[in-house]
Formats: structure tokens, C-alpha cells, sequence
């Protein structure tokens, strides 16, 4: 999913979250608390990749290589460029930590599991989702999730009201 929402002053505001290769890109938090204040809730859309080199999206490599991603780069400009980050281990484990805020040991999910294995989403992880739902947000996930393929795992039941995408790898 390459965009999303609605604007603040025509439906519900939502967010989407997309496991499609790019940058992640978001509000900060002074951000959602200025238009909360102003009584509009700014929309998020968070593009999260997998296995993309911090110079692979031109808005950080400044045209020192090849790649142009002009889409992306107006989301940097117009949203947030972010600077510093950390990683992960594996693709599962930073899904994980940045869905649920918790270090994927407290989830289980540190490495990439298998379909139909016991690891995943437990009913009592919180999730992003969940919590942006209770102040009025319309949540998706579009994309990878890799977060358990068991009933009880799948996104639907863990505050996202939509999705379409793989639970693990094609």
C-alpha cells in the first residue's frame, strides 16, 4: 500500500501500516499532540522494510548512488526523516518490537517462525494498533506480517481493522 487515508475533516483518520521494502515514516509524537490539541488527529502512514541499506532510498544518499525514490523522498520532506535507528535480528523481531513496544523476548517472536508453530501474537500483547484505536483511529497493515498464522495471531484480532498481505515469506 503506497498511501491511505482519509483527511482529518472527510472520515475516520487512520493508520496503515505497510510491509512493503521502503522507510519507515511517521509523526512524532509533539506532532499528534498538536493536532489532537487543535482537535484533528493527524493520519500515519508507517512504510516498514525489509532489507534495505540505509543508502538504498535517496533521501539519505543524496544522489551519491543509483537509486531514486522520489516518492519516498517526498514523504521525508513533508513527514519525517528519521536519523538514528536500531535493528533487529531478524525481520520477525523488529515487527515485533515496533508493533507491540516490547523487546521480542517479552513476545517469544526473536527469530522467524514457521506456519502453524506456537510463537505468535499473544491475546494479551498490545499492539499499536489497539492503542490508537481507542483514541478514534482506523488501523490497516498491508503486507508481510510474520507474526503467527494461527486464528488467535492474525492482525484482525490484534486491533487492526484491516488486512491484506502474507503471514510469512512468498
Amino acid at each position: 500500500m503506497l498511501s491511505c487515508c482519509d483527511s482529518p475533516e472527510s472520515g475516520p483518520t487512520q493508520l496503515a501500516l505497510t510491509t512493503t521494502p521502503a522507510l519507515l515514516a511517521s509523526h512524532n509524537a509533539a506532532v499528534l499532540q498538536k493536532g489532537e490539541a487543535a482537535g484533528k488527529k493527524p493520519n500515519i502512514l508507517i512504510i516498514w522494510g525489509d532489507d534495505i541499506g540505509q543508502f538504498n532510498v535517496s533521501a539519505y544518499n543524496l544522489g551519491m548512488m543509483g537509486f531514486k525514490t522520489p516518492n519516498i523522498d517526498r514523504i521525508a520532506r513533508e513527514g519525517a526523516l528519521f536519523t538514528d535507528w536500531y535493528g533487529q535480528q531478524s525481520c520477525t523481531a523488529g515487527r515485533a518490537a515496533f508493533i507491540t513496544g516490547q523487546s521480542p523476548i517479552r513476545t517469544g517472536l526473536t527469530k522467524v517462525g514457521l506456519p502453524g508453530a506456537p510463537e505468535g501474537m499473544k491475546p494479551e500483547d498490545p499492539t499499536i494498533a489497539t492503542l490508537l484505536r481507542a483514541r478514534g483511529y482506523v488501523t490497516g497493515q498491508f503486507g508481510k506480517n510474520h507474526l503467527g498464522d494461527r486464528d488467535d495471531m492474525l492482525p484482525t484480532k490484534h486491533g487492526f481493522d484491516e488486512f491484506f498481505g502474507n503471514l510469512y515469506h512468498l
